[in-house]
């Protein structure tokens, strides 16, 4: 015996004591049995005994099928219980009266045993699948709201005081009075608080840029700034590499004049931080990482340029998710957060590689 289909609970409903005897003595032994001889009792057992599958008869004095099934299918406790008609109703309105009812079948008098067996272990399969469909939908609707409620942390809870932390160092930076060793000390606490503000935005917004529904809030970005915030942060990791890197930005740019381009100042860090964390890391040892600046036309240009040459084997797939050769720790999202980062701002971005020139990373932003 199945223990599986044993546990499965029928409910046979007609005013035809015959017809039940058929019907117990043959489906007694694969499922438990309940009964029910005319319309409203079918409803009351439907409702308390919550039946897996209805086997149930048309025409009945009182309330017939149809209403037993109309009324079941507008009842949430009970409108999910797969319904099927066995009935000597035989003409084709009948039959689609019945599923526009909410009926899954309909077997006609005079019934074969075998086909009302296959008909109910098919059912009661596809109710199974059904459940366990519905459950894997909640479960992906809680990890929804899950993901929203630490959403909701992080924007709100964590990001609230990391704002506070560089704004205040950012001010305190100004202070052309600090000695040099409390300068050093204020940026590396506005440097890392950069840092982990721009881990928690990409852990949720490469998500929204992946899908279309990211809301860029475009302003005024001066690009020669964050560049030269970024290069002062990286100065520890190509002091151990033996790396210079330089800024050359185009005439006589200057942090108050800009560049400036239409961006948010968050992506713009976060790109760059990408692309020039890639670039030290790429680098051979006593080499120079050049970034350049160049005004052109209606964007600014920038250029993240390195000695060392892509491998051939991720040429093709430099920009794709988790694409990444020769790193023990890489996560292969740098250049590919860079490619969404770009586009979202309404810009784009491209490579050249080769052994002789190595590699430059290209990004083209709207001017402002």
């Amino acid at each position: 015996m199945n223990q599986e289909t044993k546990s499965a609970k029928l409910l046979v409903v007609d005013d035809v004591p015959a017809n039940i005897k058929i019907l117990v003595q043959s489906l007694h032994s694969k499922y438990r049995i309940i009964v029910a001889t005319d319309g409203l009792s079918a409803l009351e057992l439907a409702l308390s005994e919550k039946p897996d599958l209805i086997l149930l008869d048309i025409m009945m004095p009182g309330m017939d099928g149809y209403e037993v099934c109309r009324r079941m299918k507008v009842n949430e406790q009970v409108r999910d219980i797969p319904v099927i008609f066995i009935t000597a109703k035989d003409d084709e309105e009948d039959e689609a009266k019945g599923l526009e009812l909410g009926a899954v079948d309909y077997i006609t008098k005079p019934f074969s045993i075998p086909i009302v067996l296959a008909r109910v272990k098919t059912h009661l399969r596809l109710k199974k699948a059904m459940e366990e469909i519905a459950w894997k939908n909640k479960e992906l609707l809680e990890a929804d709201r899950l993901k929203e409620d630490v959403n909701h942390i992080m924007r709100h809870d964590l990001k609230g005081p990391l704002n506070a932390i560089i704004g205040f160092s950012s001010l305190l930076l100004s202070d052309s009075g600090l000695d040099r060793n409390k300068q050093e000390i204020i940026n590396v606490i506005n440097s890392s608080g950069y840092l982990l503000l721009t881990m928690i935005d990409q852990s949720f917004d490469l998500y929204k840029m992946e899908q279309n529904i990211y809301e860029l809030k475009p302003t005024r970005v001066n690009i020669s700034e964050i560049l030269r915030r970024i290069i002062k942060s990286s100065v520890r990791s190509m002091e151990i590499r033996h790396l210079d890197i330089q800024l050359v930005p185009d005439g006589d740019a200057t942090i108050e004049q800009g560049p400036f381009v239409i961006g948010e100042e968050l992506l713009c860090y976060s790109m760059f931080s990408n692309l020039m964390k890639n670039a030290v890391e790429a680098s051979p040892e006593n080499s120079v990482v050049r970034v350049y600046l160049k005004k052109i036309a209606d964007h600014v240009e920038i250029s993240v340029h390195n000695q060392g040459e892509v491998p051939e084997q991720i040429k093709d797939r430099f920009f794709d998710k988790y694409v990444t050769f020769g790193k023990k720790h890489g996560t292969g999202l740098g250049t590919y957060s860079a490619r969404l980062m770009a586009q979202t701002q309404n810009g784009n971005i491209h490579f050249t590689s080769s052994k002789e020139s190595g590699t430059i990373v290209t990004v083209q932003l709207p001017i402002f």
